[in-house]
Parts: structure tokens; sequence; C-alpha cells
């Protein structure tokens, strides 16, 4: 008991439990920064692809009309799923 009273009243062990703290907080503040960029990227990527990429491809096909190009056909949009289920 004497012992866990030293450590207590120790400076020493106070700055250390702090500074671990400090040092967890910005980690856990951190990593959701991280994982909330990932999703925000995830988000922008899928908005891009399935809303703006086909008006896009529209323009183009417009474009090549006017000038007298065959547009090729349009490729389609291959997702890799990461978070199903693996077989």
């Amino acid at each position: 008991m004497a012992k866990i009273i030293r450590i207590v009243d120790d400076p020493y062990w106070w700055t250390v439990a702090l500074s671990s703290l400090v040092q967890l907080v910005m980690f856990i503040r951190w990593i959701y920064r991280r994982i909330r960029n990932d999703e925000m990227m995830r988000a922008f990527v899928e908005d891009m692809a399935k809303i703006h990429l086909p008006h896009t491809y529209a323009l183009l096909e417009k474009i090549c009309a006017r000038q007298g190009i065959d547009a090729s056909e349009r490729p389609s949009i291959n997702w890799i799923d990461l978070h199903g289920p693996r077989h």
C-alpha cells in the first residue's frame, strides 16, 4: 500500500500518465479522421461514377456526333466490393 501511495505522490508518474493519455487521445482523433476521410473519398468517387461520368460521356457523344466520329460504346463501371464476403 505504501508503494502505491509513493507512485501517486511522485510527479514523474503523473507526467508519464498525462503524456500517455494525451498520446492516446491524439491517436484516437487521428484514426477517426482517417476513417472519416476514407468514407468521404469513397462517397465522392461513387458520386462521380454514378452521376457525373454519364453526363460527361453524353457530352462526348454529342461532340463525336458533331465531328462525324463514330463513338465507341460506353465502358461499364466495375465496382470492387472490399467489404463483402470473400470467396
